[in-house]
């Protein structure tokens, strides 16, 4: 299986691949913020993104200390000062999120107060990246096709997979 903690996987992907690998290099992301433990997670790792398909970023951040986070970001020249930061509630934790684009990519940046392998973000990837070995391609276009129709990848996979709660059966997959 590829090792999704570190992204050198990019640079014999897909042109998005490619292009996600130049652009996380180009600003050191996992050079300069290794102490948040950054992952690539979402779609464009296991090739089922589609136009329009952000860059997950995911990172162990202690929000008590979300302003050295907050300034670790600025410092690598990732996000625009004006960019909006939002804190939601997601299973039950206060987390912390960004979103802008880069260079022609939508970005998402996640953090939350766990370490990254343990984030659901990286633990449905991982999931759903052994379903599609196991699926084949026949199984991968379909899912780009439910998601170029604007079904999320979770509930897409639960479609084709027959799962009640998609969400939470991917992890036990």
């Amino acid at each position: 299986m590829l090792d999704f903690t570190k992204i050198d996987y990019l640079k014999d992907g897909n042109e998005r691949q490619k292009r996600a690998y130049e652009i996380l290099t180009k600003y050191h992301v996992f050079e300069k913020l290794k102490d948040y433990s950054p992952i690539l997670a979402g779609t464009v790792p296991i090739e089922i993104d589609i136009k329009g398909s952000d860059l997950d970023l995911i990172f162990e951040v202690d929000l008590k200390f979300e302003q050295d986070f907050l300034d670790d970001l600025l410092f690598c020249q990732l996000i625009p000062q004006d960019v909006e930061v939002e804190y939601p509630i997601v299973n039950g934790e206060k987390c912390i999120t960004l979103n802008f684009m880069l260079e022609g990519f939508p970005i998402e940046i996640f953090g939350q107060n766990k370490p990254t392998t343990e984030q659901n973000a990286y633990l449905h990837m991982v999931s759903e990246y052994k379903i599609l070995q196991e699926k084949g391609e026949k199984f991968k276009q379909k899912i780009i096709e439910l998601k170029k129709q604007g079904i999320k990848t979770e509930p897409a996979f639960g479609l084709l997979l027959g799962l009640e709660n998609p969400y939470e059966d991917l992890l036990k997959y």
